[in-house]
């Protein structure tokens, strides 16, 4: 005699079954994609045409399913970028992370092309490295050829290029480029991931970009605001910067550690660490 608490767990198991090939499957969920697995509740009841599907295959002959694979991991980040009459700036954090995994505390998202031009990346860290190989390598060949140092503008095409190259396997790498043209004045570039660039007061990229962008927009390019707008001087900006990461920091798991900030000047380029929480 079956009892009805048994009739009805067997009845609601039997609901979630569903139909695959004309075989009862059960629904099998996995990091490669959805599958089905052959499922029996009887015991001893070989179907009609004479397998035994009372045991579990596990995907490996009788219910195989798709496998995937993808060459790109979003290592997490952020970067900023906000120009000035006389100076360009630009900061990232050093958390380098792969889903809830911090994989490192100090891992560089900025990379200094020349002694006027800064890089910042934030997504896939072994295509940001390749990226910055191609770009180094571009340089020293222009080097080579021209004897002089690439200036910002040329080295924004550049890399605006070097992207496009790429755009039907892309870098999975977002950028902003900050330095100073042959003026003295700060310029800054955001781009696409396929090349797509253009010349901004203020640009931010990663995963922290929606904290950053509408406080940039505010403080920095003042917009929706009443008051007049005046010249901010680096050091204001860089205490601007601290607080805007940490701000994305407290709401984005994969900004924190440490904070790098760099000024850059006609004269030269000045460094800035600033420590973020560490959880």
């Amino acid at each position: 005699k079956i009892s009805p608490i048994t009739m009805a767990s067997f009845m609601s198991a039997h609901s979630t079954l569903q139909s695959k090939n004309g075989k009862t499957a059960l629904p099998v969920h996995s990091s490669e994609g959805g599958a089905t697995i052959p499922v029996s509740f009887t015991q001893n009841d070989p179907n009609a045409d004479g397998e035994d599907y009372n045991h579990i295959d596990h995907g490996v002959t009788q219910a195989p399913y798709e496998r995937s694979f993808s060459p790109y991991d979003f290592n997490g980040g952020t970067t900023l970028a906000i120009s000035g009459p006389d100076y360009a700036i630009v900061a990232a954090d050093t958390r380098l992370s792969t889903g809830y995994q911090i994989l490192s505390r100090n891992v560089t998202k900025l990379h200094e092309l020349t002694s006027k031009c800064v890089l910042g990346s934030a997504g896939c860290k072994t295509d940001i490295d390749q990226l910055r190989s191609v770009l180094d390598i571009n340089q020293k060949v222009y080097h080579h050829n021209h004897r002089k140092e690439m200036s910002t503008p040329s080295v924004a095409q550049m890399l605006g290029n070097t992207l496009y190259y790429k755009r039907f396997f892309p870098y999975y790498s977002f950028n902003v480029l900050a330095g100073v043209d042959k003026e003295g004045k700060g310029a800054v570039y955001s781009y696409d991931a396929i090349g797509s660039f253009e010349r901004t007061p203020v640009t931010a990229t990663g995963s922290g970009q929606s904290f950053l962008i509408p406080l940039l927009d505010n403080v920095i390019k003042h917009n929706n605001r009443n008051d007049e707008k005046r010249d901010l001087p680096a050091e204001e900006v860089v205490e601007i910067v601290k607080d805007a990461f940490v701000t994305a920091g407290e709401r984005d798991i994969y900004t924190g550690d440490m904070l790098e900030i760099k000024v850059i000047r006609a004269s030269g380029i000045t460094n800035i660490s600033f420590p973020l929480k560490a959880d």
